[in-house]
């Protein structure tokens, strides 16, 4: 079921949390998200073939589905773009993922020639027409993939952050909006610990998006933060992070001694 961050009539932002089946724990929770702007649309991070019908149904209330113009893709792992392959039968539209990772998405696909719907997005970002509004393609390499882009979309004033901001939590949990940092921490702070390469990159994106005007940051797992309050909270608390390599030592590079 979506769930409607924006609508001025002209421009919809639709979030889902729930089109991942939790059936078993097997799969991780992960968002998907639909924007409309002037009838035109854009889809980021679809992930993969759990999702692909109920966004599917959504995006057909508003246009229909070889009309969709983008999938706007953070990086390739699986839960962001394993549907690919229906995306391009059901739609004309075109991939947009960082340069380092074009190639790989036909891996995803049944092998026929698609490279000119497979767009790569340069190191420094872009900005993405769409309808009548631009999607800026903010770098956020290392946060985690080497190839990484955030989306933010300037009439909603919503930043998409892919990894960064993710929360393990259960469908359920992930719909509701947080409104202050100190109590959602213990779902963020291992995953980020673990994901997000080093502090180093933290500071540089925390430079750059202070210079934006947001509302919401939208991560592509777990909960949203709403409200300028927590996602002025959230900038400052990852600026100060340490985490990946910088967290890692000898001990964790040892011959394993542990039979599976």
């Amino acid at each position: 079921m979506a769930v409607e961050l924006y609508n001025d009539g002209n421009h919809i932002v639709h979030a889902f949390y729930d089109l991942v089946d939790e059936k078993s724990d097997q799969a991780v929770q992960c968002n998907q998200f639909l924007i409309v702007d002037d009838g035109h649309g854009a889809l980021i991070d679809p992930g993969g073939n759990m999702t692909y019908t109920g966004l599917l149904m959504d995006m057909q209330k508003y246009f229909s589905s070889k009309d969709l113009t983008y999938i706007l893709a953070s990086h390739p792992d699986p839960d962001i773009i394993a549907s690919i392959n229906k995306w391009f039968v059901a739609s004309n539209c075109k991939v947009l993922i960082s340069a380092l990772w074009t190639r790989f998405v036909p891996h995803f696909t049944t092998g026929r020639e698609i490279g000119h719907r497979i767009v790569g997005i340069p190191d420094e970002g872009a900005l993405i027409p769409l309808g009548q509004c631009k999607i800026a393609a903010l770098p956020a390499h290392f946060m985690h993939a080497e190839g990484n882009f955030q989306f933010y979309d300037p009439v909603a004033k919503i930043l998409f952050s892919g990894d960064l901001g993710a929360s393990l939590v259960n469908h359920e949990q992930a719909a509701k909006p947080v409104n202050s940092l100190a109590h959602h921490l213990p779902f963020m702070t291992a995953f980020h610990k673990r994901y997000i390469v080093t502090g180093k990159v933290c500071r540089y994106w925390a430079n750059m998006v202070r210079k934006l005007d947001i509302e919401q940051i939208v991560p592509q797992h777990g909960n949203r933060f709403v409200g300028r309050q927590v996602v002025n909270e959230f900038i400052d608390w990852i600026e100060q992070l340490e985490c990946g390599v910088d967290l890692m030592g000898q001990n964790n590079y040892q011959l394993p001694v542990r039979t599976l």
